[in-house]
């Protein structure tokens, strides 16, 4: 007769006792080391106010007064667009070198997508700072970082939608005599061009709010003069450039997703 490993109840609730100890002695620690103390938010809630009183009314006329401003924001959208689409352009073209059903060469798929994972696992923040020092702060490094986030974000998943393309039609051409590069052309392509399109405008509005950061560390745009303000202590300038901001978010993302619904409604995309 086999013999039925069954946990008693009172085991289940040793074992339930232990971990739920053991997360709460991490989370103690954690919160130790991080000098967490709750209670000093609202016995130091003053300083909030007084920061509050100082960011508002925001100083819209920074817009005006300013003409800089105009600039940095199109800084802004001209990093995070050339950023997707130099950085999309590349994953596409990496994507197709790292699928099994369109690279036949094993030994160079492996190259591409260990690329692709070194891409991916460098922090942005690492990449900024590198380029800041390579060809010196201002929009271009931030540009180029976005390049390169944007190949090692969608260079895996442009290879996983590739790999997931149909066979049959590919098959169907193949048997009449077609070459891989018209399976893939003819086959392939078709099929994985909407759902490209698709990702590389989830790209620019993920573009768009990295942007906006990597200005803060030297890449230019809006983001730079939010830090400049912040530096100096001009916090009724920063709101209002947190609030355009916002209303560039925003937009960027409706866009986006009008776009993204467009591209994946229809059946063919020409």
């Amino acid at each position: 007769m086999k013999m039925i490993d069954i946990a008693l109840p009172s085991q289940q609730y040793k074992r339930k006792v232990t971990i739920f100890s053991i997360a709460a002695v991490l989370v103690s620690l954690a919160c130790v080391y991080m000098n967490f103390n709750p209670i000093g938010f609202f016995t130091e809630f003053h300083y909030v106010r007084d920061l509050l009183g100082e960011m508002f009314p925001p100083n819209y006329h920074v817009y005006t007064e300013n003409s800089s401003t105009g600039y940095a924001i199109l800084q802004t959208l001209s990093m995070a667009f050339l950023g997707t689409v130099y950085g999309g352009i590349i994953a596409m073209v990496m994507a197709f070198l790292a699928a099994s059903n369109t690279m036949p060469y094993k030994f160079i798929r492996l190259i591409v997508q260990a690329v692709v994972s070194l891409i991916r696992v460098l922090p942005t923040l690492v990449v900024v700072l590198i380029f800041v020092i390579a060809v010196g702060p201002g929009a271009f490094a931030g540009m180029l970082t976005l390049v390169f986030t944007t190949i090692g974000t969608f260079g895996k998943l442009f290879a996983d939608i590739i790999e997931n393309a149909e066979k049959p039609p590919g098959e169907a051409i193949y048997s009449v005599g077609a070459s891989h590069l018209q399976v893939i052309r003819y086959s392939i392509i078709p099929q994985v061009l909407p759902a490209f399109i698709a990702s590389l405008l989830y790209a620019f509005d993920v573009s768009m709010r990295a942007a906006i950061g990597l200005g803060i560390f030297g890449g230019g745009g809006i983001g730079f003069r939010l830090q400049m303000a912040k530096s100096v202590l001009h916090y009724k300038d920063v709101t209002a450039y947190v609030s355009i901001i916002i209303v560039l978010v925003i937009l960027t993302e409706k866009l986006s997703d009008y776009l993204r619904r467009k591209v994946l409604g229809d059946e063919k995309l020409n």
